[in-house]
């Protein structure tokens, strides 16, 4: 359940009827495969196909199975590939034919740089290049994703121009707004007093924005966006799980895990910091750290600016500062960090405090009562 944007919807369909190849980008979360799923309703399911290939890529020949089996575009599975090498010639091949009734179809393709998988089977070491080389030449419409911006854009230096990135922005207060009213009966003034204070406790990123909109309306007439996010923060709480399942597909998609969690565990206690500051905190050389740090930035768990180093996601940040520890936080640790969030980013928070068991308590049992809202 996620509000319409029909702004980045329609930029990425005037991207496809002009011929070039949309590739969106945006963290966990922040809705790309809703946006997906969309467009294919949009074109018409005669006309669009929806592949999540981060579930396909297995090994060549099974994903080139799996992508056959879906396709509503092909009319019977081909001879299995001897080796992954012709597999993976052979989806290239069939990103090039699908059609509808003779007229080209759109491939809408989730999560594309997890053809990274194949770079461990023989002669497909450069896999990326290629499937870059190849779709800039089909006649295929196609859409891309990635949750990971910074590869992507390093894939795409020297892509050619048909490329064009966009970006997932965050959801205004508006787009929040609209959401709300899908909840709690659409009750307008609900979504008219809660809407600004979430899209800002959120970072404006979609799945955030819905597990605190659930967790409110199921708390009753009392609208406390900091009390929601105290119980969603939880241990065993939705977004606890939520940015835990973020934080470890990240760290895992990166190199020097114990490492890069030692700086995030730095960089929780307190950021911005230098390279320097880093390297101190970390009893290593500038030069290792410089690594270190690389290599988060390459899959978006760190920004920097100005040679200072941050979160890029300031709910990832709180997640490491109440569950990066041996034991589980307790309800005033809890609420302890999400007072401190709320001031630092929301102005007025203190109108949202509340007693620190009663606050946890209440909206916890708010939360395990209410449904799961899936987004991305």
């Amino acid at each position: 359940m996620i509000v319409e944007r029909l702004a980045l919807e329609r930029r990425v369909l005037a991207s496809l009827e002009a011929g070039r190849i949309p590739v969106v980008l945006g963290g966990c979360g922040t809705g790309r495969t809703s946006l997906l799923l969309r467009v294919e309703r949009a074109l018409g399911t005669d006309h669009a196909q929806y592949v999540d290939f981060a579930a396909a890529a297995t090994t060549p020949e099974r994903c080139l199975a799996a992508v056959l089996q879906a396709s509503r575009f092909t009319d019977a599975p081909a001879p299995a590939p001897p080796t992954p090498r012709a597999a993976f010639d052979a989806l290239l091949r069939y990103v090039d034919q699908p059609s509808s009734q003779g007229a080209p179809v759109a491939l809408l393709i989730d999560e594309v740089l997890d053809v990274r998988t194949f770079e461990s089977f023989p002669g497909l070491r450069h896999v990326q290049r290629e499937m870059v080389a190849r779709l800039a030449e089909t006649p295929t419409r196609i859409v891309l994703t990635s949750r990971f911006t910074a590869r992507t854009h390093r894939l795409l230096r020297d892509a050619p121009a048909r490329f064009e990135v966009i970006h997932i922005p965050a959801l205004t207060a508006a787009e929040v707004q609209a959401m709300a009213r899908l909840f709690d009966g659409g009750r307008r003034e609900w979504a008219d007093d809660a809407a600004p204070a979430i899209a800002t406790l959120s970072g404006g990123r979609a799945s955030y924005v819905a597990l605190l909109l659930d967790a409110l309306s199921a708390m009753g007439p009392a609208i406390d966006p900091v009390a929601a996010l105290a119980a969603l923060f939880a241990p065993g709480g939705r977004l606890t799980a939520r940015c835990r399942e973020s934080y470890e597909l990240r760290l895992h998609r990166a190199r020097g895990y114990g490492a890069l969690k030692a700086i995030l565990g730095v960089l929780a206690q307190d950021e911005p910091r230098n390279l320097t500051e880093i390297a101190l905190a970390l009893h290593r050389t500038p030069g290792s750290t410089k690594d270190y740090l690389s290599w988060l930035e390459d899959v978006d768990l760190i920004t920097s600016r100005g040679k200072r180093y941050s979160f890029e996601d300031p709910l990832l940040r709180l997640y490491v500062r109440l569950y990066g520890r041996p034991t589980p936080p307790s309800d005033d640790d809890v609420v302890r960090e999400i007072g401190a969030y709320a001031r630092e980013h929301l102005p007025g928070a203190h109108e949202f405090e509340v007693p620190v068991a009663a606050s946890v308590e209440a909206a916890a049992g708010s939360d395990r009562s209410s449904g799961i809202i899936e987004i991305d």
